[in-house]
């Protein structure tokens, strides 16, 4: 099968932090044996004015590669434009967060931005043969009738070859971490980015220090992804409180596969990844609440058993999935709202 993913946001040599989740979603589209052509609009050096030569970038690449599906591994502007020019081929969109969901925070100008974005993205869902959320909270975000009758929840895949347990006095060793702190993992790349909610974990974490712990908040802020399994791995827990457009966050799933305990709050999948796992909390959005539930690993669990609930999300079985959606674009079939 030849698939031609359009996407973007792929890691380059100047953002080589962007899309890691889909680079990773394309090898392994590619481990099982698909042949992949990538069309990357680069959004983030080129700007929004890239979208303009969406279309003819899509033709072109359909006559040049004779795919048997084509992907859009985003939504908004790039799927609202790219999935009319692809007419005639088997048309998979992917949904992941904020293209769907939209925004209630940030600036207006941010708010209406994303708002258009979520618009772009139904008007591209109702052409599409299939379609492919990360999680149910981004199924509920589409209309019934499109809900019930092509839509599959995959949430992406981690490699447990990379994400897997180790040493933790190597692992804080090598960063320099103090031996004897409670190390707290935060997962943002950018101290502004509002989704994160920085400020809500600091606050959580001053929580916790005024009531005796010595803990230590640690952000991903410049760290190559190659690096971040070291990073899960020295800390004792990751503190997650990004706001409500999340899909299925990487990073959930990633610090399970380390077998490092988890705190959140309820948003996207993470409520499902951590059932069942002992160790692992659901906090509200309130900085005594995520102080309390931060405690609890303090005086309980700072490695949990998790790696089995990971076992079906390696990136090779989520290709896999992946690709039935593909047949079934390529077939016409309906298929209702499910976990593939």
């Amino acid at each position: 099968m030849k698939v031609l993913a359009v996407t973007n946001m792929m890691p380059t040599p100047l953002n080589p932090k962007a899309g890691t989740f889909i680079a990773e979603q394309i090898n392994g589209l590619k481990s099982i044996g698909l042949g992949v052509e990538v069309l990357l609009c680069d959004r983030p050096t080129l700007g929004a004015g890239v979208y303009q030569k969406v279309p003819f970038a899509v033709r072109t690449a359909i006559r040049s590669f004779r795919p048997d599906v084509v992907h859009f591994m985003y939504g908004g502007a790039l799927a609202a434009l790219g999935v009319p020019a692809a007419r005639g081929v088997p048309r998979v969109v992917s949904f992941c967060g904020v293209d769907l969901l939209g925004a209630r925070y940030g600036t207006l100008r941010y708010q209406v931005r994303t708002g258009l974005g979520r618009m772009a993205s139904l008007v591209a869902a109702r052409m599409c043969e299939q379609i492919i959320v990360k999680s149910r909270n981004l199924a509920a975000g589409l209309p019934r009738s499109i809900r019930e009758s092509r839509t599959t929840i995959i949430p992406n895949g981690i490699s447990l070859d990379r994400f897997r347990p180790m040493e933790e006095a190597e692992c804080r060793s090598r960063l320099g971490w103090a031996p004897g702190r409670f190390h707290i993992l935060f997962s943002t790349t950018n101290r502004s980015n509002e989704k994160k909610r920085l400020v809500l974990a600091e606050a959580a974490v001053e929580v916790l220090r005024q009531g005796g712990v010595d803990a230590e908040l640690h952000g991903l802020w410049h760290i190559p992804h190659e690096e971040v399994p070291v990073w899960i791995n020295a800390s004792d827990v990751l503190l997650f409180t990004s706001r409500e457009d999340e899909g299925s966050p990487n990073i959930v799933k990633e610090t399970l596969a380390c077998g490092r305990p988890v705190v959140s709050v309820d948003v996207g999948d993470v409520i499902e990844r951590i059932d069942g796992i002992d160790g692992c909390y659901i906090a509200q959005a309130d900085p005594r609440d995520l102080a309390d539930k931060l405690g609890n690993v303090v005086n309980g669990r700072r490695r949990v058993d998790s790696l089995d609930a990971m076992k079906d999300l390696t990136i090779e079985t989520v290709a896999h999935r992946v690709e039935a959606v593909y047949r079934l674009a390529i077939q016409g079939d309906p298929v209702s709202v499910k976990d593939a």
